[in-house]
């Protein structure tokens, strides 16, 4: 089995039950879950949007499906819970990002690993580092999730 780092994002309805119905939708697919952060608060995006703001959280996880069937499975699992593609940046009820697959690097426009932009993310760092493993570095610059953030503006 493969580790993989899932990060969840929801600013609409009720995100701790949200996150709770993806769990139990990860599980239902095979997916082992070895651990969840706790519930981050995080600002909408743009500032001054008037949206709500964002809850977060990352999970550790362990499956044998590759990394695109895993994406797929997100993809449909944010489908099933009422998430509707629409403006960039756009309030949702759901939002589940592949962040780590096992320290892959792809470049697959539908399939990029590690996810492009976690590096610069707080409110993907600062949960991952609640349940990451010991050791865990960034696939791409090598760097703890403590140098990471240290290195956050």
């Amino acid at each position: 089995m493969k580790r993989a780092y899932i990060a969840f994002g929801a600013n609409l309805s009720n995100p701790r039950e949200t996150l709770m119905q993806a769990i139990t939708a990860l599980g239902e697919a095979g997916i082992m879950i070895d651990g969840v952060s706790n519930l981050w608060r995080s600002p909408a995006w743009p500032p001054g949007s008037g949206a709500p703001d964002y809850r977060n959280a990352v999970m550790a996880v362990r499956t044998d499906d590759d990394p695109t069937a895993l994406i797929d499975l997100l993809l449909t699992i944010e489908t099933t819970m009422g998430r509707v593609r629409t403006a960039r940046n756009a309030p949702r009820p759901i939002d589940l990002d592949l962040i780590d697959y096992d320290g892959l690097v792809s470049h697959d426009p539908h399939c990029t690993l590690p996810h492009p932009r976690m590096a610069e993310r707080a409110f993907v760092l600062k949960p991952m580092a609640e349940i990451a493993e010991p050791g865990w570095r960034h696939p791409v610059s090598g760097q703890t999730i403590a140098a990471l953030i240290a290195g956050l503006p």
